[in-house]
């Protein structure tokens, strides 16, 4: 590692600790160490454009809030060898807990152990540092994938020409892509025709670019799985642009209220997303590392329940951003998940 990369990821670290002390009602029932103000986490990011991670962002503000915790946010911006520095940074700071947020399997694997072998409190989020003593939250990203395809199914038939929006080695993605091959082999019928994606910034533009060319060479697609939203963000630009929204169907995972409003479009391609909320899904990795921290056991698999969102659903209802959507969809606004009895809901009114 540079001292030039060092030198970047302090300067990165800059994010400074988001952990407004004020908001936490301490108790004397609430256990060691959250009966004071002062546990100090870091949260550890690869990921962090698109509406979806700074909803993720703002879910993990919050219950680090009213649970007293000092957050540091330290964000590689998808530099896999930043990353892994950034989780030695979090150990030299003296932190007790870190979350790992997405990353690639090969650079987290030893740094994750490193912070575990200091002593230090680890759970991560759609990544797999393949270590039994880290709980992994996760999306139950079959199940997003499922209540997409599912939908595509009941709105195309079980046959129909696809393309497919994927970039291995992202956890959620692959399992996602598990899903994805199981359908294409229970469903012969659904032809993949082009597979394509990428992560470069900004992913969505970086996607249109790509889907422009398979859209010209396979005007035959009628499907558009693109399980992320970013990416079906991407696939919808060149859609649009093609003049193709009303006989190409676009069906992902995720969402945002920027997701909403384009659903919500006239004539939209977008059909429909299977998402968990993501400031949920924040909170539950809070949560998660919170209960090991008391000295709990949150389980291995730390899994939030996904919610299909159709386009008829956000017009029959009237929904037009995720506050709403939490409103009239209550299975979207709350995961009853990593929530013992002494765990403040920041959700509470």
């Amino acid at each position: 590692m540079t001292i030039t990369r060092r030198l970047l990821g302090k300067l990165t670290l800059g994010v400074l600790g988001a952990a407004a002390l004020g908001g936490a009602a301490f108790a004397a029932d609430m256990p060691v160490p959250f009966d004071k103000p002062g546990t100090k986490i870091a949260l550890v990011r690869y990921l962090s454009t698109g509406d979806f991670f700074q909803s993720y962002l703002a879910g993990v503000e919050a219950q680090s809030k009213a649970l007293g915790i000092d957050l540091r946010v330290l964000d590689s911006r998808q530099d896999a060898a930043l990353q892994a520095d950034m989780v030695d940074q979090a150990i030299a700071m003296g932190v007790q807990g870190i979350i790992i947020q997405h990353g690639l399997t090969e650079s987290m694997k030893e740094a994750a152990q490193r912070a575990v072998a200091a002593g230090i409190k680890v759970v991560a989020f759609d990544v797999n540092v393949e270590n039994d003593k880290i709980p992994q939250i996760e999306q139950s990203d079959r199940d997003l994938a499922r209540l997409a395809l599912e939908q595509a199914i009941k709105d195309n038939g079980e046959s129909f020409n696809a393309g497919y929006v994927y970039v291995a080695g992202i956890a959620p993605l692959d399992r996602r892509d598990e899903t994805w091959k199981q359908f294409k082999a229970k469903y012969p019928g659904i032809k993949e025709k082009a597979m394509f994606g990428t992560l470069d910034n900004p992913i969505a533009n970086s996607v249109a670019n790509q889907a422009r060319s398979v859209i010209s060479a396979n005007p035959d697609i009628t499907v558009m799985f693109a399980p992320y939203d970013e990416f079906a963000k991407g696939v919808k630009i060149a859609v649009d642009e093609a003049g193709l929204s009303s006989s190409v169907k676009i069906y992902s995972a995720d969402i945002s209220t920027s997701d909403i409003a384009a659903m919500r479009e006239p004539g939209s391609a977008w059909a429909a997303t299977a998402a968990t909320n993501p400031a949920v899904v924040g909170q539950v990795s809070v949560r998660a590392l919170a209960m090991m921290l008391a000295g709990e056991d949150p389980g291995h698999n730390v899994i939030v329940p996904p919610t299909l969102i159709t386009q008829k659903d956000l017009l029959d209802k009237d929904i037009k951003n995720v506050e709403e959507l939490g409103a009239k969809l209550p299975q979207f606004a709350h995961a009853d998940v990593a929530m013992p009895a002494w765990m403040p809901n920041p959700n509470a009114k």
